[in-house]
């Protein structure tokens, strides 16, 4: 990728995407017989997910998807580094055009700097990030992909002193609800990006306007914001930029990524122990490791620049929604969310489960 292309970037993401494999660490230390064991237990794991997500969510997907026997989505189960270049790349996607946008008002907009400024400031957050992803579906690649990630997999088993099988199973039914809820909601990938596209150009619009004559240094900033407003979150480094507008939608784009990854957390634990016998367990140890027990002062830091407080609330305010929407009219009942557009809850509904209930099921 080279950026004196005619379409303008934000961001040089191929040198992005070679920062963070160059800075992304290697992971723990393991055998050959041990690692080969573990990729091939993850992808079995993936496999034998989607049954399990099918029945649990009695959600169908829209059409054929995937090309793993009969899966969802292709899976491809990474080290660190791959998983940083695979965001990149998504990444990339996700932005196209805002480039071009933004150099119709400040030519600087896509000088070397200040699209090197954005590479590293992103290159260095997706190598932090890459020690902590377990997996990820990535549905803004082709027809969408599933990575889970064997280092950090093979960490926290390591971590949580968890059975192998059960762990891993257990990530692969969270990985594969996601995988589902853009299978039957094929509108879900293109609704997102246009909504997240539009907020960041918007945002980046707004910096130039306000500091033209500074915005090489404004665009690093905003190169960090891309990365928060892709996984639904804000903080500090991008509210001063938000306009009243802005903010709403930031929240209402942060509802949805809520109500996603709430929606996988409760799916993958409703499994039951039937089919992973030390789910209880397995999340007890998980909800303490979320919590920060054991962290340091630096992991505490780190977690706060990298937006990863919002990250576990977006857990346990969509969890809690998803749970107070099935007491009131039933899984079926829940997933009318997959409807359409208009069925996603917004802000205020993330909140209040009910006040969603209502408005969609009168």
């Amino acid at each position: 990728m080279t950026q004196a292309s005619a379409t303008p970037q934000i961001v040089d993401w191929s040198a992005a995407a070679q920062i963070a494999a160059r800075l992304a660490a290697p992971g723990p230390v393991a055998g050959r017989d041990e690692l080969a064991a573990l990729v091939s237990g993850l992808r079995t794991a993936a496999g034998d997910a989607v049954g399990h997500v099918l029945e649990t969510t009695r959600m169908t997907p829209a059409g054929t998807h995937g090309a793993d026997g009969g899966g969802l989505s292709p899976v491809a189960v990474v080290d660190r580094a791959s998983w940083a270049r695979a965001n990149t790349r998504s990444m990339a996607v996700m932005t196209d055009g805002i480039g071009t946008a933004v150099a119709e008002i400040s030519r600087s907009a896509t000088s070397a700097g200040a699209q090197m400024a954005g590479a590293a400031e992103i290159g260095a957050v997706l190598a932090l990030l890459s020690g902590r992803v377990l997996g990820q579906f990535d549905p803004y690649s082709g027809a969408g992909r599933l990575l889970l990630v064997a280092p950090n997999v093979l960490q926290a088993e390591r971590a949580l002193q968890v059975p192998e099988q059960d762990f891993r199973l257990w990530v692969c039914l969270h990985e594969q609800t996601h995988a589902l809820q853009f299978a039957a909601a094929p509108w879900l990938a293109g609704h997102l990006s246009g909504r997240t596209r539009s907020l960041i150009s918007g945002m980046a619009r707004t910096s130039a306007e306000l500091a033209k004559a500074r915005f090489d240094r404004k665009l690093a900033v905003i190169g960090r914001s891309v990365l928060d407003a892709l996984r639904g979150e804000g903080g500090t480094l991008m509210d001063g930029m938000l306009t009243h507008e802005q903010k709403a939608e930031l929240a209402d784009i942060t509802a949805v990524m809520a109500l996603l990854e709430g929606h996988a957390d409760v799916m993958m634990d409703a499994v039951g122990p039937r089919v992973v016998p030390s789910v209880r367990r397995i999340r007890a140890k998980f909800e303490r490791r979320r919590d920060g027990e054991g962290r340091n002062t630096f992991d505490v830091v780190v977690q706060k620049l990298l937006g990863m407080e919002a990250k576990l609330a977006q857990y346990r305010d969509g969890a809690a929604f998803v749970r107070t929407v099935e007491r009131t009219v039933g899984r079926d009942g829940l997933n009318a969310v997959w409807a359409g557009p208009e069925n996603l809850p917004n802000a205020r509904e993330i909140a209040d489960a009910r006040a969603w209930v209502r408005r969609v099921h009168g």
